[in-house]
């Protein structure tokens, strides 16, 4: 047993320096361990490897504590034993700000996974991974517009009402709200690739099923494929986040995660643009199913080639975690109860406020997107390609407003203000297209329609990126989930109701409809505090901080690898 009170004391604020003697290796262990002064010993700390720390005592970074050490230079820590540089022992006072962890969440990983969490830096492989999961995004999302774009096309096919066709696109949302939590659960237990591979599985064999609905006696073998696709869905929509976090640095993961984004965004929009083009309007039903038929089949070939890239070039994560919060998260134990950080983050009255708001935005670009070609024919029979290229046009300056947003953020990080300003110029762009689009000219509703896609599409990557701010440490793909949940309630309201309104009394009430809801949700988000947590993390630790540390505890290795050769005093320094 370790005597504290033999050969220790303290002089002037300092430790008495100790001459060490050569060490027999027949003699019992020294009887003396040279702490450094920030460290305090309590009796109950035994010298067999089983010692439990008393909650007083603080962890100096770079040191790690057996009974085999002892005064001589040469003898090292036993490396089973370590601290990582960001975790005390004080369960009082953690590394970053005490919002951050929960009690019991930090571990102390051991020294052979330290190097790999103090190591900071970005994979190469990170971009090959963010475009191949836009990809099969893509593929998911052109498959859930794919019936909405040419939706009176389906519906004289099919024989079924214009609403049995609509419903091909909302259980995407339907589907998404009881398998969020489960979906989840399965992130958390087999990680990011195999999520990914079930994704991509699913989605591709939803392609294949809806080649078997090629006659118009098959309308349920369709219903069939859409539903094998939403389930994909799940999979796939809260994982951009995700992504950003585990692969990109910390100036990247914002312009990552609407990269991410960006995949979704563009297979709705060629959702808008091919179908009118594959399946021209016409009243002979062989000539329909052939012109089904292609369409069918080159999304099923696409998927199929990206379900095999996935296999491929998917990893679960990078060698060395790519920012410093990234590295603070490997070193949560994770969570046993799988409710308890749902439960946190509800009790959340920033994020709470998040979820309300980014389910309205959200939302109302659901029911817009699914409710187009109803509007657009409405006003201008015939023209089911140019509803096609009005909701085309959306979804592409969305983009440029995603990509823009997310670089802004990158640079500025000002997450409250730019959400705030989206949401305020969604409601803006809302009310322009809604006036115009009675006005009988189909130049100035894609001027509107853009303008309004630009910020409302826009807005969908800065609520992910808002959401982990406020959330972090906690699970990216928890808080995504929980927005899309949000989008996906909302959606199917507004799609609903709205498509009621719309066939009762016209477009422009229908549109005046989500413009309530649209100025409710700008509201709600002027209250939502910016309290940033994940920055916060990051500039507590930061990366230049990190490599200074790495390099002093460098210089010491190599000191005692030169002192070792011969005894010598042990100084100050050293500890």
């Amino acid at each position: 047993m370790v005597n504290e009170g033999r050969n220790l004391e303290e002089r002037d604020g300092t430790l008495e320096q100790q001459s060490a003697t050569p060490v027999d290796a027949s003699a019992p262990a020294p009887p003396a361990i040279p702490t450094d002064p920030s460290i305090s010993t309590h009796p109950s700390v035994l010298a067999h490897p089983s010692v439990s720390a008393h909650p007083s005592v603080s962890a100096h970074p770079s040191v790690s504590a057996h009974p085999s050490v002892s005064a001589h230079p040469s003898v090292s820590a036993h490396p089973s034993v370590s601290f990582h540089p960001s975790v005390s022992a004080n369960p009082s006072g953690s590394a970053f700000p005490s919002t951050f962890a929960h009690p019991g969440d930090l571990t102390q990983p051991s020294s052979s996974g330290r190097e790999d969490l103090s190591t900071i830096k970005v994979s190469r492989r990170r971009w090959a991974v963010v475009l191949v999961f836009s990809c099969y995004s893509m593929c998911n999302a052109f498959q859930w517009i794919q019936y909405g774009s040419i939706n009176n096309i389906f519906k004289y096919f099919y024989g079924v009402s214009a609403f049995a066709i609509d419903w091909l696109s909302m259980v995407y949302m339907l589907t998404y709200i009881p398998l969020l939590l489960p979906v989840a659960w399965l992130l958390e237990k087999f990680g990011l690739r195999n999520i990914a591979l079930m994704g991509s599985a699913l989605n591709c064999l939803g392609a294949w099923v809806k080649l078997g609905s090629l006659k118009p006696h098959l309308f349920p073998v369709t219903v069939l494929g859409q539903v094998i696709c939403s389930v994909a869905q799940v999979f796939i929509l809260g994982m951009p986040s995700r992504i950003a976090s585990v692969w990109f640095g910390a100036n990247e993961v914002s312009t990552a995660c609407s990269i991410a984004v960006f995949g979704n965004q563009v297979g709705i929009a060629i959702g808008f643009l091919v179908p009118p083009v594959l399946v021209p309007n016409s009243k002979d039903k062989d000539k329909l199913a052939y012109h089904i038929s292609i369409m069918f089949y080159i999304i099923a070939a696409v998927a199929t080639l990206l379900f095999i890239l996935v296999i491929i070039v998917f990893k679960e994560k990078p060698k060395h975690p790519p920012s410093r919060a990234q590295s603070l998260s490997y070193s949560l134990v994770p969570e046993t109860s799988y409710l308890n950080p749902i439960i946190r983050l509800f009790k959340n009255l920033n994020f709470k406020l998040l979820i309300i708001t980014y389910g309205l935005n959200t939302g109302a670009f659901y029911a817009l997107s699914t409710l187009l070609n109803r509007m657009v024919i409405l006003h201008f029979p015939g023209e089911e390609v140019n509803a096609g290229r009005i909701g085309l046009t959306i979804v592409i300056a969305g983009m440029f407003g995603a990509m823009i947003s997310g670089i802004w953020l990158d640079r500025s990080k000002t997450y409250k203000e730019t959400t705030l300003v989206v949401y305020v110029m969604t409601l803006v762009g809302m009310v322009v297209y809604t006036l115009t689009l009675p006005l009988q000219h189909l130049w100035i509703v894609f001027i509107t329609a853009g303008t309004m896609g630009f910020f409302m599409t826009g807005y969908l990557p800065l609520g992910f990126e808002f959401a982990v701010e406020l959330t972090y440490p906690e699970s990216e793909g928890i808080s995504s989930g929980l927005l899309n949940v949000s989008a996906q309630v909302f959606g199917i309201i507004f799609t609903i109701s709205q498509g009621q309104i719309i066939e009762n009394y016209g477009t422009m009430p229908g549109n005046i409809f989500l413009c309530v809801f649209l100025a409710l949700g700008a509201a709600l988000t002027a209250l939502i505090k910016a309290d940033l947590r994940r920055q916060k993390a990051n500039m507590e630790f930061p990366e230049n901080k990190l490599q200074e540390e790495e390099e002093k505890v460098e210089n010491v290795e190599k000191a005692d690898n030169v002192t070792s050769k011969a005894p010598t005093t042990l100084s100050e320094e050293h500890l």
